[in-house]
């Protein structure tokens, strides 16, 4: 479990398919004080384990439905990665809880400037706009936001100066894909109007 607030940045140094399998190696330096093998970490918001720890660097396996459900079947070498480590009991959670099981890909609609901030439009799959509500939290490449405006198909988040200079939001353009979870509680009041009727 994380609290969407990004830690640092890291960088996607190795992309490797070892017998159908692929191996995501990521430059992150000091963020790995702490990590161990079998971690884990959010990664753009997917919660993946490290599998390996050498020199800064960390390496985690990503299974078919990750690939499936996340933007990461289009990584490539160089890309910047959102990371979070999981949360001890009795820290502070300063967004809200990220379970980093990713629900959908969504795709930068508008990036539009409002002085030193930016508001960002994404488009998403019609099957999670049920759990987006104004005001709600939404989790995009695993950074904790509030919806400032949503519709038919999309929703609008707000991002200050600080979210744009230590996260990948920063660089996002028209058309980029990224990864979206819903906050879970919507999840969770879904299947107990469910289960009432």
């Amino acid at each position: 479990m994380f609290s969407g607030i990004v830690e640092k940045m890291g960088e996607l140094k190795k992309i490797e398919n070892r017998l159908g399998k692929i191996y995501f190696t990521i430059k992150a330096g000091g963020f790995l004080r702490g990590v161990k093998i079998g971690s884990s970490v959010a990664c753009d918001g997917a919660c993946l384990t490290a599998v390996k720890l050498a020199g800064g660097n960390f390496t985690v396996e990503l299974m078919p439905e990750t690939l499936r459900m996340t933007k990461f079947s289009q990584a490539k070498v160089g890309d910047l990665i959102n990371l979070e480590k999981s949360l001890k009991v009795g820290d502070r959670i300063s967004g809200h809880f990220v379970m980093g099981h990713v629900d959908a890909v969504g795709v930068v609609a508008r990036v539009e400037k409002l002085g030193a901030d930016v508001s960002l439009t994404v488009k998403v799959p019609k099957k999670i706009i049920k759990y987006l509500a104004y005001k709600g939290s939404v989790s995009i490449n695993g950074v904790s936001l509030t919806i400032g405006e949503n519709g038919a198909g999309w929703f609008k988040v707000y991002l200050i100066g600080h979210t744009l200079k230590i996260t990948n939001l920063g660089k996002l353009k028209t058309g980029d894909q990224v990864n979206i979870e819903v906050d879970t509680i919507a999840r969770y009041l879904e299947g107990l109007l469910k289960s009432k009727k």
